[in-house]
Formats: structure tokens, C-alpha cells, sequence
């Protein structure tokens, strides 16, 4: 049964890559879907909320609650995205908007009186801190990565372990009152962003606190406990927690977890390099291919947590296909995976008028739908990543 879904998918892969698009497309899809999530999404774009410096969760202002924190980080890591591409002001204008906007909003900044961009979920803080490094990697200002280092050791980091007690023995907790309960969500992010944090330590001119030395360390330590913890080295599946009563949940395998571990693992070969790092990335991307992919394309997922998941998971994997050192037929498989992703979305779940998309790969929002900020988020990331996708050789 596998070698038949597998070989359908790569018919279906085969059928769309006979009608690629070229980067031209690809930068027109990318910058319709950008904006739009400035026009439909970000509540200052509105005349009757001039100020309101945050990214509403549904369009036509349908939600204008503050309860949607982690969403924040990954409409700014579009920003951001389109900024990279771009260079045009107008999503650079958004960065000290949302940097004003963003702890404001934030539903549990007055439960911290020290710091409004603390919360209670421990990954909300660390895709916020991920979005701020990436600020600072595309503007050079160092007060971004000041603030995401500061929020990595404060409240991150020191969540780790205990190392001694079983049957966790350490990882990055889940929840900050909720300390025996250990994550992917919460340890892959973390991963990452140590690994940052030491490679761009000298560029952001850090001269106190840890040494750069220390964040690979703990890099290193976070990944190594979730691939020991929560990764199927067989299969290549990410288990999705170990629970406070230390029982492993094997049935949630969500492809955002997939996501923040394969780019943990290459961040780690890319300093390191360690090929097993490499190949744990390359084999967590097979598992999404390989059990996760139905007709050649991922589950629909129209709204809530569950309508960013695969957004995070595109923006890691573009980085691993772009790697030469993968073998070629690795990055040809991925490639064409990934392209025809987004052809279907392109063509059939994007509305064009709008430039507004849902979450359905085969069914474009209707004109006036209203629309989850999670899914086109997803959408967004997907056109963008398709602009930095590199052609192959």
C-alpha cells in the first residue's frame, strides 16, 4: 500500500512539475499574499483602529480579542519575509509598529509587571524571540536579538530539566505551570534559537552574560534530548510530548514539530558539521512525504493553532531542500514535493481577487468569507519560501 501512495504522489508531482511556474510568478503570488495580510489581517490597516498595532485573528476585523499570541510572531516572520525579498518600506514600516504593539496586545502581559512580552506558554515566547532574531537579521538592530536573548534565558532556558529525574530528564518545558510536561513545540524552537543566538553572537556585539560557547551547548543538549525523547529514528516521526505523568503521546505527529526539529538539526550540521544531523532532518522531511501526504498534498487546515502548523514546518523545510550537501536525489524528491505544494495552493486554494487564502488546497475562499489569520499565514509563508527556493543544478 505505501509503494502505491507513494508512487501516486509522485505522479501527481510529475503532472504538476510539467507546468512549473517561474520566479516571476512566484513573486507576484508572494507579494498579493503579503499584502493582503496587511490589508485583511493587521488591525492598524483599518480606519476605526488607527492604533491597534496587531494582527487581528480574522479578517473583516470579525476578531479584534488579544487572545492570539503566538500568530503574532509567525504574520511578523512574513514581514520579515517579504522585507528579505523585497526591500520595500512598506513591511519595514510594520516592525516598530509590532514591536509597540505586540507586548501590548499580549493577553498575559500584565501577569509578568517585569516584562510584557512573558507569557505562561513557554513556546508563545520562543516563536516571538525567533521572529525578533530574524528582525535583527534582516535590520542589523541589535535591541531585536537583545530582546530575544533576554527572553531565552530568562524564561526559556531555565525551564530545562532537572537532568535527574526520570523519566524526563530534562527538555524544555511545554508551559510554565505545567513543569513536568516536555514538548516538541517547546524544545525545537528552543533548539533553534540557541543555535542562533551563538550564530549571530559576535554580529549582534554581545559582551555580557553567557558566553557564545554556552548557547551551542545548550543547542546541542535541547535537540539531543528531543531526538532521544520524542523522535522515531526508524520512521522519522516527532512525537508530539512526554506528559506529566511521563507517558510519551505517539499519536499527535503535527508537521510544525517536524518543522522546528529538521531545522534545529540542520541549523546544528550547518555549524557543526556533523552529517547525523543532516540526516535526521533529511529523514523527519520523509516522514511528512511519506505518511503525512494524500494525494500529493498535507491535511486541509482552515483556522486555529492547527491552521499555522504547516506554515512553520514550510519555512524550515525550504532551507533544508536548499542544502548542496544533501544527496540529489534527496533535494530532486524534496523539490518537486514542495513545488507542487504550492502549484495546488497557486492554483487552486489561493482566490485571486483578494489574494486571501483558507486553508483548503482545492477550494479558494469565496470573495466574502471571512478568513483565519493562521491559514493565510500558512499561505504567505509557502508563496515566500517559494521565491528563496533555489532551482537545481
Amino acid at each position: 500500500m505505501r509503494i502505491v501512495t507513494t508512487l501516486l504522489i509522485a505522479l501527481v508531482m510529475s503532472l504538476t512539475a510539467s507546468a512549473q511556474k517561474d520566479a516571476a510568478y512566484w513573486n507576484k503570488m508572494a507579494n498579493g499574499m503579503s499584502q493582503a495580510l496587511i490589508k485583511n489581517f493587521w488591525g492598524a490597516s483599518f480606519k476605526e483602529h488607527p492604533k491597534r498595532y496587531y494582527f487581528n485573528y480574522l479578517s473583516q476585523q470579525k476578531d479584534l480579542t488579544n487572545e492570539h499570541y503566538w500568530p503574532q510572531a509567525h504574520a511578523m516572520d512574513v514581514m520579515v519575509d517579504a522585507y528579505m525579498r523585497t526591500g520595500e518600506k512598506r513591511y519595514l514600516n510594520i516592525y516598530p509598529l509590532w514591536w509597540e504593539g505586540a507586548p501590548k496586545y499580549n493577553f498575559a502581559n500584565k501577569m509578568n509587571a517585569k516584562d510584557p512580552w512573558w507569557n505562561v506558554y513557554v513556546d508563545d515566547m520562543e516563536w516571538i524571540a525567533l521572529a525578533q532574531i530574524r528582525m535583527f537579521e534582516s535590520t542589523g538592530e541589535t535591541k531585536y536579538i537583545a530582546k530575544a536573548r533576554q527572553l531565552y534565558d530568562d524564561y526559556i532556558w531555565s525551564t530545562w530539566g532537572p537532568e535527574d529525574e526520570g523519566p524526563w530528564y530534562g527538555g524544555i518545558t511545554w508551559k510554565t505551570d505545567v513543569s513536568k510536561s516536555k514538548n516538541a513545540c517547546s524544545n525545537g524552537p528552543a533548539a533553534l534559537i540557541a543555535a542562533r543566538l551563538y550564530r549571530f553572537y559576535n554580529d549582534a556585539k554581545f559582551t555580557d552574560g553567557k558566553v557564545r560557547e554556552a548557547y551551542l551547548n545548550e543547542a546541542v543538549k535541547i535537540f539531543t534530548w528531543e531526538k532521544n525523547v520524542l523522535f522515531d529514528i526508524e520512521t522519522g516521526a516527532v512525537y508530539d510530548n512526554i506528559n506529566r505523568q511521563g507517558h510519551i503521546q505517539r499519536n499527535w505527529i503535527f508537521t510544525y514539530n517536524i518543522g522546528t526539529f529538521l531545522g534545529a538539526a540542520h541549523e546544528l550540521y550547518k555549524i557543526t558539521g556533523d552529517k547525523q544531523y543532516l540526516d535526521d532532518a533529511a529523514l523527519a522531511a520523509s516522514y511528512v512525504i511519506n505518511r503525512m501526504t494524500k494525494n500529493g498534498v498535507l491535511d486541509d487546515a482552515t483556522g486555529g493553532d492547527g491552521g499555522l502548523f504547516h506554515g512553520i514546518f514550510f519555512r524550515y523545510f525550504v532551507k533544508l531542500i536548499n542544502e548542496e550537501d544533501l544527496e540529489m536525489s534527496t533535494r530532486k524528491r524534496f523539490h518537486d514535493y514542495f513545488t507542487n505544494l504550492a502549484t495546488v495552493m497557486a492554483e487552486e486554494g489561493v482566490n485571486h481577487k483578494t489574494m486571501l487564502y483558507g486553508g483548503r488546497w482545492r477550494k479558494a475562499p469565496a470573495n466574502d468569507d471571512v478568513v483565519g489569520l493562521t491559514p493565510h499565514v500558512t499561505g504567505c509563508m509557502l508563496m515566500e519560501a517559494m521565491c528563496v527556493l533555489k532551482p537545481l543544478k
